[in-house]
């Protein structure tokens, strides 16, 4: 291997630093293991509603099976990390039954996909301008969340972390508050090694859950995830899911929460993810009646709309259901004459779960 590549390698990763990344490293671009059981995944129809994590290839298959699927030409991914924890309370040390959970990661001031696209940017610049006259044809491509690619695998095999029984990345000394981002490249560079597993005889992410949504260590059937249910699914929430659900409206957090590796995590330095204010702990009761108006303005740039108006509402009401306060029983009573049915019903059940209290 010339030594213009290894002169790269560390540019890319002394640029990732520059950019205010905790984390990087490099993996080869080839199938693993964890990749090879995606399929099956898929098929046993885990994925839920997420019918963009079945995109297939014109030959059908499944793009993120594998990246000669989608890039033949890269030959290396270079991952980076960056963390996002704060330091306030975890979702489990938190007591507020008029309050609901937003996840840690949406409570930031500014959409992580945009944050860590920025940082991206500066990493795949100095490659190329690293790159420039060895290898002019260079071809680079990043991703935050928004590509046929698996990031936690390649994450695996760069070092950065190993892949937790509640399948998020675990680093050794940050924990698993991390966003990621990739840069597939078709320079063939020296891989890092892989990290290793370091959650040993450990379960308490499986046995945290309320939803029992990870099935085993490392197998997680997203259509009983809080986070999945709260953010992607669409319509009516399941019945029998809906007490599990507790108080979060969007996303979830436990199986991180009770993580003995997030125990010490330090707390992010990047200004763009400290929370926004109201986002910790919102009032349910605001959250079940938000116009759509205010709605729109209140998480402008944030990932909670991915929710979409109606699906915090639903969420709302749910969490209020479980909440135990009968003094919400007057907003309920309202919001079942609601003119969107989706929230309606779910006012409905609220209000017969909190009757039982009586």
């Amino acid at each position: 291997m010339s030594s213009s590549i290894h002169h790269v390698e560390s540019i890319v990763k002394a640029a990732a630093r520059q950019a205010g990344f905790d984390l990087a490293g490099i993996a080869p671009a080839n199938d693993s293991p964890e990749l090879q059981s995606f399929p099956e995944w898929i098929a046993a129809g885990h994925a839920g509603e997420m019918k963009y994590m079945e995109a297939r290839d014109e030959q059908g298959a499944l793009k993120r099976a594998s990246l000669s699927h989608v890039a033949p030409w890269a030959r290396s991914v270079i991952v980076c990390a960056i963390n996002y924890n704060t330091d306030h309370p975890y979702s489990t040390a938190t007591k507020d039954s008029a309050g609901g959970w937003i996840s840690r990661y949406a409570w930031s001031r500014e959409d992580y996909h945009d944050a860590v696209l920025r940082r991206l940017k500066q990493v795949e610049a100095a490659m190329h301008q690293a790159m420039q006259a060895a290898d002019p044809s260079l071809t680079t491509r990043s991703y935050v969340d928004t590509g046929p690619i698996v990031e936690r695998v390649f994450a695996k095999y760069a070092g950065v972390g190993w892949i937790g029984k509640n399948t998020c990345i675990i680093n050794q000394k940050i924990g698993s508050w991390l966003f990621l981002g990739v840069i597939l490249t078709s320079l063939e560079l020296t891989a890092d090694l892989p990290a290793p597993d370091r959650c040993g005889t450990c379960t308490r992410c499986i046995d945290a859950c309320p939803t029992d949504a990870i099935l085993g260590p490392y197998k997680l059937d997203a259509n009983r995830c809080i986070s999945y249910l709260t953010i992607e699914k669409g319509g009516s929430i399941p019945e029998d899911l809906r007490a599990g659900m507790g108080r979060h409206v969007f996303g979830c957090d436990i199986c991180q929460d009770v993580c003995p590796w997030n125990r010490k995590a330090p707390a992010s330095t990047a200004s763009e993810f400290s929370p926004r204010e109201g986002l910790v702990n919102p009032a349910l009761d605001w959250l079940a009646e938000v116009s759509a108006e205010e709605f729109r303005e209140t998480f402008r740039g944030s990932p909670v709309r991915r929710a979409k108006h109606s699906g915090l509402r639903r969420n709302a009401l749910i969490a209020i259901g479980n909440s135990g306060q009968t003094q919400f029983l007057p907003l309920v009573n309202e919001l079942s004459e609601d003119e969107d049915e989706c929230v309606a019903e779910s006012a409905r059940w609220a209000s017969a779960r909190l009757r039982k209290l009586l």
